[in-house]
């Protein structure tokens, strides 16, 4: 299965400034075989949003809040490097101990 991706293109210029992650690197976590998605439940008053946690291309532990607009087109809202606390959490539910750096 081939996934595409769309996203605003000011949005992500705006999330690279301020989390220093792209959203090219941010598609990249859906390609992590130990990733793990959750409903974004805070944010789904309009549509069903979901966060996907992995690693990136880069080896960077991402956060990527995204929603599945038509069949396998994924549409990313915002992406940026896992906290302590959501690393611990993705360890824990993955069954994995990280071994790849926290940068």
């Amino acid at each position: 299965m081939s996934l595409e991706f769309e996203w605003d293109a000011k949005k992500a210029a705006r999330n690279r400034k301020k989390h220093k992650v792209s959203f090219e690197e941010a598609q990249t976590v859906f390609e992590d075989e130990t990733a793990y998605t959750f409903p974004d439940e805070l944010h789904s008053t309009d549509e069903d949003r979901e966060i996907i946690i992995g690693h990136s291309s880069r080896n960077r532990l991402l956060l990527v809040c995204f929603v599945e607009r038509i069949l396998d087109v994924i549409r990313i809202f915002s992406a940026r490097r896992a906290t302590e606390n959501e690393r611990a959490d993705y360890e824990e539910n993955a069954g994995i101990k990280s071994s790849k750096p926290a940068l």
